[in-house]
């Protein structure tokens, strides 16, 4: 059996005439950016989400980047937030002329630890950019309180989060402003890139519109210093076809996530923690490889590469969501921290494997791959 990590082409086939016929629209009508595609995915994206304004740009770095000028943070200021997540989290960061601040992730669901942030804010703080990870939404109702009582912006990473909710709340109305990416392989996936900032504040919304195109409400005339992070007709079909259905895939994400966990609670690996307050629409399903007295195999990051290449030999495919975290990376050098930094982050970068997982995965697929897994504990 081969089980990919992520399969597109069985997302794609039932939707393929619809899409097609979109693009074909788009095409004869060739208006290809910033038209009544992007418009009306805006405000379907936005009553998705819960909120007044979604405003859809290229990318979800993008997205992030806009959110964080749109909120004036700037050269000299401080956003705290985490280093197990993907670059892009930091990069946004430091492309609007501020500094990345990181603090270590909870144990129990890989989201930024809300107790560790007050301890970093200082004069200099800016913002807080909690990362909902693999599709759980972080603890959002203490770090609110946090940021409230210091007046700091909180702009949600909602990158891996589309329709996750919090208390009952969709992420991406739990901040100030939140940031999504429609990376391909995204639960709401463009055919190559896309990004949305939603926010409930009006003026955070009036300066992303600017901003995202060369800082101008009228043509030729700039407000503001911007980017071209305008979203395009084409990749807004694609998204307003695939809208309609998200919530019964992520529903089946859910389904798979159970199944796996039911299936791996007695194997050699830790299965993901879904917290009281979230509803996972698991982007990623993360488990980890943890060291066990009782099983010499499962001691060290080289026990974990030994089930990703068992479980390649059996024709399922892995990855490691993130192997490196970001201030151990070579371009992040000059903030400042080394090894040992934040322990949690660092043990678990040595213990993470993705398993597939997609809506369209089927409950035979997810058997045989936890099959694989305790297999591998029992050599």
């Amino acid at each position: 059996m081969e089980i990919p990590l992520v399969d597109l082409r069985k997302q794609y086939a039932p939707l393929k005439d619809d899409i097609l016929g979109r693009i074909a629209e788009i095409l004869e009508g060739m208006r290809l950016f910033l038209g009544p595609n992007v418009q009306a995915l805006e405000q379907e994206f936005a009553a998705f989400c819960g909120v007044p304004h979604a405003i859809g740009v290229s990318d979800g770095t993008t997205a992030l980047q806009l959110a964080l000028m749109a909120c004036g943070v700037g050269a000299g200021d401080e956003v705290i937030t985490v280093s197990h997540t993907f670059v892009a989290t930091a990069e946004a960061i430091i492309l609007v002329g501020a500094t990345p601040v990181f603090v270590d992730i909870d144990p129990q669901t890989y989201t930024i630890d809300v107790g560790q942030v007050g301890e970093r804010i200082t004069e200099r703080t800016r913002a807080i950019i909690p990362v909902h990870l693999y599709g759980q939404t972080a603890d959002m109702d203490p770090l609110l309180t946090l940021a409230r009582e210091h007046g700091l912006w909180v702009i949600e990473d909602a990158c891996q989060a589309h329709g996750a909710r919090y208390k009952g709340q969709r992420a991406g109305a739990l901040g100030d402003a939140a940031a999504f990416s429609f990376y391909y392989s995204k639960n709401l996936g463009a055919y190559g890139e896309g990004g949305m900032v939603t926010t409930t504040v009006d003026e955070i919304a009036e300066r992303v519109r600017m901003l995202r195109d060369h800082g101008s409400k009228q043509h030729y005339h700039h407000d503001l210093v911007g980017m071209n992070g305008r979203l395009d007709e084409i990749q807004a079909a694609v998204l307003r076809a695939k809208l309609q259905h998200l919530d019964a895939w992520n529903a089946a994400r859910r389904q798979h996530a159970q199944l796996y966990g039911e299936l791996l609670a007695h194997s050699p690996v830790v299965p993901p923690v879904e917290a009281d307050y979230a509803e996972s629409v698991y982007h990623l399903y993360v488990i980890r490889v943890k060291a066990c007295p009782e099983v010499a195999l499962l001691t060290s990051r080289r026990n974990r590469d030994g089930l990703r290449a068992y479980l390649h030999d059996k024709g399922i495919a892995t990855g490691i969501h993130y192997p490196i975290p970001i201030h151990l990376q070579p371009a992040y050098r000059d903030l400042g921290y080394e090894k040992g930094s934040f322990p949690v982050t660092e043990e678990y970068a040595e213990q993470i494997i993705s398993l597939p997982m997609y809506a369209e995965l089927t409950p035979g697929s997810i058997e045989y791959v936890a099959e694989a897994i305790r297999d591998f504990g029992k050599e």
